[in-house]
């Protein structure tokens, strides 16, 4: 017989960061700025092109980011989506648009800090998009850079498999929509607000999460619903940390007085902003609920001690006598009234047991149990 053992499936129970959630502490928790990150370099690049205005529209997809070099002075409005970073391709693309180092460093780092920067007359948006994994129980995050300049906006990818702006692509397609009416600082609103409204699906499905676990919480107050509030929390602290800073990120581009701009464009970035003010409030809301929900799991905990404690104090308290009197009569003396009477056994057991049923009744008067 052909046994093929799997030594993976039994090692893992040997790492204590995995029994106990730990290793998505360290996750969450290991971002040092100081530190040169170290990005893995993308396998291939995939350049999407949207070029369009009112009357037309029209779709390219290279592999070449040189390809992508004639769209910088047209009269159409550009959207130019880079999936998969590399730094020589970052490098020529930015080159050729004017974007400055600095915003090259930024858009090669990774674990950086949602901001928005105005360099050379390009705006610069960095924020991370969110992602529910399902499996894992986790939310996944993916770092999206964005540059707004004259009639064009090029945004750059990690991950060539998913984003959030397949609504945005579907606009384009129809002639009458606002997207293709306006202009690329009305394209960078639509992406950044199909950011901030996908974190409200991660957040349903959080949202989700606690509530099972609220009632799971409330009817069996075990270890394992205390490991899974305390890995539910690791959750709300990404989501956390990524949509404070997103504010800041929206309040700067609305105080800016750039001219990529439209005066027009204004009151949908406002609209963007109340959208990562909920979703900010929200997040406080779970935290709440979170710890209420470990006061919840402490306080059960002491409650079921307190009736373990009480039962057994009542036992204790009706096998008082029954161990007084059966002390008194096992001394070794002859002087012990009833010692030698032949109903003394029959008195003991009787006052053994009358006494703690007595005891029941006053106890029950008493509302003590």
């Amino acid at each position: 017989m052909n046994i093929n053992l799997r030594p993976e499936n039994y090692l893992r129970y040997l790492n204590i960061t995995k029994l106990f959630g730990t290793q998505r502490t360290r996750e969450i928790l290991s971002i040092n700025p100081t530190q040169i990150p170290h990005r893995q370099e993308a396998e291939s690049v995939v350049v999407c092109v949207n070029e369009y205005d009112a009357e037309s529209l029209d779709t390219h997809e290279y592999h070449d980011v040189q390809q992508a070099f004639s769209y910088r002075n047209t009269s159409k409005t550009s959207w130019i989506n880079i999936d998969g970073l590399r730094k020589q391709d970052i490098e020529q693309i930015s080159e050729h648009y004017a974007i400055h180092p600095l915003l090259i460093e930024d858009i090669l780092s990774i674990n950086q800090r949602p901001k928005m920067d105005e360099v050379d007359g390009v705006l610069f948006c960095l924020l991370n998009m969110l992602y529910y994994n399902t499996e894992e129980g986790t939310v996944e995050q993916e770092q999206i850079s964005i540059v707004l300049g004259p009639n064009f906006v090029i945004s750059f990818q990690e991950d060539a498999t998913r984003d959030v702006f397949n609504p945005l692509r579907e606009k384009l397609k129809l002639a009458n929509s606002k997207a293709r009416q306006r202009g690329a600082d009305y394209l960078c609103y639509s992406m950044l607000d199909l950011i901030v409204d996908n974190y409200f699906l991660v957040m349903e499905k959080l949202g989700d999460r606690i509530e099972y676990l609220e009632e799971d919480v409330i009817r069996n107050s075990d270890k394992s619903a205390m490991a899974r509030v305390n890995l539910l929390r690791k959750e709300l602290i990404v989501l956390k940390r990524n949509t404070v800073p997103v504010r800041d990120m929206i309040g700067g581009i609305l105080r800016s007085e750039s001219e990529l701009l439209d005066d027009r464009t204004t009151k949908y970035f406002k609209d963007v902003y109340d959208h990562i003010i909920q979703a900010i409030d929200l997040t406080d809301n779970y935290r709440d609920i979170m710890v209420s929900m470990q006061d919840l799991y402490i306080n059960n905990v002491n409650l079921k001690m307190n009736e373990v404690m009480k039962v057994m104090a009542i036992v204790t308290c009706l096998l008082a006598p029954a161990t007084v009197i059966g002390g008194i009569f096992g001394m070794n003396f002859d002087a012990v009234p009833y010692i030698h009477n032949q109903y003394g056994f029959a008195i003991a057991v009787l006052l053994m047991l009358a006494i703690p049923v007595w005891m029941i009744i006053m106890f029950r008067r008493r509302g003590w149990f």
